[in-house]
């Protein structure tokens, strides 16, 4: 198998990031305007979400999200590319991560429907465990 299939979801995830950080501010930016209130308000997270509406706080939300579980992923990615341990399966399951992480950002940043958003981070997280027990399990056995 050619190694370095594992590293096309990964940069995948990457552009996924940057969009979102993209949509974050194209919606973030003519809302600080509109409010009219000095930026030097926005000091913090916690007061950026107080000032603006929840639907432009969305995009900042899931661009957080991007930086917890996805970072394990592109570890994983890493690791298996550099042990030589990808194969099919693996391939399969991080493109899996990647399209439920694209649905979960969708959804954050749009609808935000919790329920939903929910099922696709628990399914997009089960197909990231699946990968670490596949290398945990390759990487004991030699």
């Amino acid at each position: 198998m050619n190694n370095e299939l594992i590293l096309q979801p990964m940069l995948g995830m990457m552009l996924l990031t940057a969009i979102v950080w993209f949509v974050m501010y194209a919606r973030r930016i003519p809302a600080m305007k509109k409010a009219r209130v000095p930026v030097q308000t926005y000091t913090t997270p916690d007061k950026t979400a107080e000032l603006l509406p929840e639907a432009v706080n969305n995009p900042a939300n899931n661009l957080k999200n991007l930086f917890e579980l996805p970072v394990l992923f592109y570890g994983l990615c890493l690791f298996l590319y550099v042990t030589d341990s990808v194969d099919t399966g693996l391939v399969i399951t991080a493109w899996l991560f990647f399209a439920f992480r694209v649905m979960h950002s969708f959804v954050q940043c749009t609808s935000n429907i919790v329920m939903l958003r929910f099922y696709l981070y628990a399914a997009g997280a089960l197909a990231l465990w699946f990968m670490l027990g596949r290398a945990l399990v390759a990487s004991l056995s030699t």
